[in-house]
């Protein structure tokens, strides 16, 4: 049987809404994680939940520095010193 094509739509129910996002963010890290494995690339990665709380995945501290770097928004020329 082939699924019917899944509409992306916001979910209004919180708990359900909260428990898709644990879900999804784990898969996302869980990719992001395999493809600086398969790939040996730096991979930086920030998501914020609704509540503004921060989760991160860096596989490397490089990618911590260059990702705070960023997110400060710091003058190209410093961001330059992180390589």
């Amino acid at each position: 049987m082939v699924r019917g094509k899944t509409v992306i739509e916001r979910i209004e129910d919180t708990t359900s809404r909260q428990v898709t996002f644990s879900k999804r963010r784990n898969g996302l890290f869980k990719k992001a994680k395999e493809l600086a494995i398969l790939c040996d690339a730096e991979v930086g990665l920030i998501v914020f939940s609704c509540t503004g709380r921060l989760y991160d995945f860096t596989n490397t501290s490089r990618c911590v520095r260059f990702c705070l770097l960023s997110l400060c928004i710091v003058d190209v020329s410093l961001a330059r010193l992180v390589n």
